[in-house]
């Protein structure tokens, strides 16, 4: 089975972004996502409003996730996907925090409520299911995004264990690949004695990967914080980060990164 996943971290709707706010580039980011097709993506920091949005200008998507702080309420680690080829036969989203069942619960030293929104899909033609987990990890709070990063990874790694199922990862991970919690999926580093079986989908990149976070301003000279990670049962085909603007802007403060991928 071939499919692309895509991550896609929207900004979320600030007034104060003028010509960037969010009205006016609703019809960039769905220009954007018609571009890769792809058959699932994740996004960060869509607040209700915003998916409802997207989800008007490309009807064929269905998506799941709630808000950080519970219900509709905050920003969303939303996963959205194609409602002719897939169907969620399982779902859930914890939070990354000592009580992860608990919504808005935060520990550590992260700054704010942090989420994992995570669906089991099955493809309607082949019955191939497969697990598809979303998440945003803090911007200021290191001991977070270490912990926040290893509650994720335990969490797929009972689902896979349990199911017996292949499993992606998409998220903005707020830091670069020579940060702990990069190196802790690529099972660079162990930690609680747990190392991780994962693969970088930019192992697959054809071109140097650079910056994915961009402000508004074109930047491309750096390093990634939005990433996509498969279990080793999915083969990565091909990687891109696209920087492409529509209607003279981006469509986003981050390029989107989307993988060509075999299960």
């Amino acid at each position: 089975m071939k499919w692309k996943a895509m991550t896609f971290n929207l900004r979320y709707n600030e007034p104060r972004d003028g010509e960037n706010a969010w009205p006016y580039r609703i019809g960039r980011a769905a220009q954007m996502i018609r571009a890769h097709a792809p058959d699932l993506f994740g996004t960060q920091e869509g607040l209700y409003s915003m998916l409802n949005d997207l989800k008007g200008e490309l009807e064929e998507y269905g998506w799941i996730g709630t808000g950080r702080n519970g219900g509709q309420e905050g920003e969303h680690c939303a996963i959205f996907y194609r409602k002719d080829r897939f169907e969620v036969t399982r779902q859930g989203q914890f939070w990354l925090s000592e009580t992860p069942d608990v919504p808005a619960s935060k520990s550590w030293d992260s700054s704010l409520p942090r989420i994992c929104t995570w669906g089991e899909f099955r493809e309607r033609e082949s019955g191939k299911s497969f697990l598809f987990y979303n998440t945003h990890l803090d911007h200021r709070g290191s001991e977070a995004r270490l912990n926040g990063i290893k509650l994720v990874y335990e969490s797929m790694e009972a689902n896979r264990r349990e199911r017996g199922l292949p499993a992606v990862l998409t998220g903005d991970m707020n830091c670069t690949p020579d940060s702990e919690p990069i190196r802790f999926l690529r099972g660079e580093l162990e930690a609680e004695h747990r190392r991780s079986d994962l693969k970088d989908a930019f192992a697959k990149a054809a071109q140097p990967v650079g910056r994915t976070y961009n402000g508004f301003k074109g930047l491309e000279d750096g390093q990634p914080i939005d990433y996509i990670f498969v279990s080793p049962d999915v083969e990565v085909i091909s990687t891109v980060v696209d920087r492409s603007q529509y209607g003279g802007g981006y469509p986003s403060d981050h390029y989107p990164v989307a993988a060509d991928l075999r299960i």
